[in-house]
C-alpha cells in the first residue's frame, strides 16, 4: 500500500515562493514520483518528476527556471520549490507514484495519489 500526503500549500503574492511536500510511505523505491496540478475547470496537468532512486527530474515547459523537484530519501518526502510564482500557477497540487521505473509525465502511468493541496496565487 502507497501514502502520500502533501502539505505546503497556501496563498502567496504573484512573485513569491512556496516548498511543497510530499511525504511517502510503502513501496516508492524505483518509481518515478510526480507533482500534477489542476486548476478550476481545468484538466489535471503535469509539473515535474523525480526518480525515487538515481538521477532524473523532468518539467513542464511552463515551470521550467522557476520551480525545484528534489527528493530526500531518509525523509521519503519528494519537495517541490516554487519560486516567481504566477497566478497562472494557482490550482490544487497533488503528487503521484508511478508504476514505471522510469521518469514519466504520463498521468495515466500514476497509480496512487494525494489529496492534493491548494496553492493561490494572488496578482
Amino acid at each position: 500500500q502507497v501514502q502520500l500526503v502533501e502539505s505546503g500549500g497556501g496563498l502567496v503574492q504573484a512573485g513569491g515562493s512556496l516548498r511543497l511536500s510530499c511525504a511517502a510511505s510503502g513501496r516508492t523505491f524505483s518509481s518515478s514520483i510526480g507533482w500534477f496540478r489542476q486548476a478550476p475547470g481545468k484538466e489535471r496537468e503535469f509539473v515535474a518528476a523525480i526518480l525515487w532512486t538515481g538521477d532524473g527530474t523532468r518539467y513542464a515547459d511552463s515551470v521550467k527556471g522557476r520551480f525545484t523537484i528534489s527528493r530526500d530519501n531518509a525523509k521519503n518526502t519528494v519537495y517541490l520549490q516554487m519560486n516567481s510564482l504566477k497566478p497562472e500557477d494557482t490550482a490544487v497540487y497533488y503528487c503521484a507514484r508511478a508504476v514505471t521505473n522510469f521518469i514519466t509525465f504520463d498521468l495515466k502511468l500514476y497509480a496512487f495519489w494525494g489529496q492534493g493541496t491548494q496553492v493561490t496565487v494572488s496578482s
